[in-house]
């Protein structure tokens, strides 16, 4: 199975771009709340993980503008629930339908 999801996730990266490991897409996404904490998971959300850059997609700015302070810690403890394979984030305001 580990080696059909990294067949997968190298199909999804622009060629050329080094693949990042089943285990690191896995442990980020499914184990999100355990390496940011709850708070921050109520509020965040990782989108997208390609080429060591994790976009994360936040509900206000100043959640951007905090998780901006925090990205060190957050980065340590990505690497500790998931794995290396992450080396930035990227962070974007979530856009909100209009009423």
């Amino acid at each position: 199975m580990g080696l059909a999801l990294d067949a997968v996730l190298q199909s999804l990266q622009p060629p050329g771009a080094p693949a990042t490991p089943a285990k690191t897409v896995g442990g980020v996404f499914a184990r999100w709340e355990d390496a940011v904490g709850a708070d921050i998971a109520a509020n965040a959300r990782p989108v997208r993980l390609s080429d060591g850059t994790l976009v994360v997609e936040v509900d206000e700015p100043g959640w951007a503008t905090q998780l901006r302070y925090l990205e060190g810690q957050l980065l340590e403890r990505i690497a500790a629930v998931a794995g290396p394979g992450v080396s930035k984030i990227e962070l974007r305001v979530r856009r909100r339908g209009r009423a």
